[in-house]
């Protein structure tokens, strides 16, 4: 009999097409690309991954194409012995993006979401047994809402700790739903959007690595949400609790960032919320700061590789690297 899941994802695929040049065209520009790859992706599919190759039992439920691309998904997923709940959609093509990667690791993306959102809610209530059998539940918003607020209505009736990356901030995105969710883990372009859109507080995201934690920490508690975890890609990660601390000592503090020589950060922040989750359940016993520990090396090891979902390190290289 198969181990029953712990965590549960329901999200996003996306085929990621991605091409690395010296530096990003200028407007009208056509750059010659030094190379070019693709391969699975998508912030759901990355954050199952990532979960999954840390050694915790994981499940994927989204939406594909009938098409080439939707095959190319299920295959991966076979090869990493992940389970998933497909919903196979012949009226949307398979979700695909475009990423430019420059010589410094960072990126610009456009995406078409397809089937992502068309991803039917009654297709996620019939994965009920997922639901009653899962510990953790990870969301993301490359999703239609309302699927993603049926995930909410079912891990919250099967009493499953709700861990929602804010990714892209969808344009219909509320604070009835966003609280909903026991932690997120925006970045700060998304904690900045969160912050206007659900607090009404006007905050640079440039400038928000740069304040003092008393700052972040007041900031994240305008959000309603128990835990906010913000990464904040090269300059490390903040966390901010209210009433439940979750083991730590303190309300809120940040980790600095691993030092590692990255030369591609897309998918880093799926790296970190799979890692997180996993994480959760890997060191239940420590405080919540063991848990962020591991994700913030998982998001790091992630850069070293070209690529997304086939980026996402496992968790006996994490522990080779990094040690307990």
């Amino acid at each position: 009999m198969a181990a029953a899941t712990q965590v549960l994802v329901v999200g996003s695929y996306v085929q990621d097409q991605a091409w690395f040049v010296a530096r990003f065209p200028r407007t009208g520009e056509t750059l010659r690309a030094n190379r070019f790859n693709t391969g699975p992706g998508g912030k759901g599919f990355n954050q199952a991954v990532a979960c999954a190759r840390q050694g915790v039992t994981t499940a994927f439920i989204g939406a594909i194409g009938d098409d080439p691309l939707g095959g190319i998904a299920q295959q991966f997923a076979r090869a990493e012995n992940l389970p998933c709940r497909w919903q196979i959609r012949s009226d949307q093509a398979t979700a695909a993006s475009s990423i430019t990667v420059n010589a410094r690791g960072e990126n610009q993306i456009a995406m078409n979401f397809g089937a992502n959102e068309h991803l039917d809610p009654q297709f996620i209530r019939a994965q009920g047994d997922l639901f009653a059998t899962s510990r953790l539940l990870l969301l993301q918003l490359e999703n239609n809402l309302d699927a993603i607020a049926t995930a909410l209505d079912l891990g919250e009736r099967h009493g499953l700790t709700r861990i929602l990356n804010p990714a892209p901030v969808h344009v219909d995105l509320d604070a009835a739903l966003l609280q909903r969710a026991d932690i997120i883990t925006p970045n700060e372009t998304e904690f900045s959007l969160l912050l206007e859109r659900c607090a009404g507080v006007d905050a640079d995201p440039a400038t928000l690595a740069g304040q003092d934690d008393a700052t972040l920490h007041a900031l994240a508690r305008r959000l309603g949400v128990a835990t906010v975890v913000v990464t904040l890609g090269a300059r490390g990660c903040f966390v901010s609790h209210g009433d439940e601390l979750r083991g730590d000592a303190d309300a809120c503090y940040r980790l600095a960032p691993e030092n590692v020589k990255a030369i591609d950060t897309t998918g880093a922040g799926d790296a970190f919320s799979g890692g997180l989750v996993a994480a959760m359940l890997l060191f239940h016993d420590a405080p919540f700061r063991r848990a962020v520990t591991h994700a913030n090396r998982v998001a790091a090891m992630s850069t070293e590789i070209v690529g997304t979902a086939p980026a996402m390190p496992m968790f006996e290289a994490v522990i080779e690297r990094f040690g307990t």
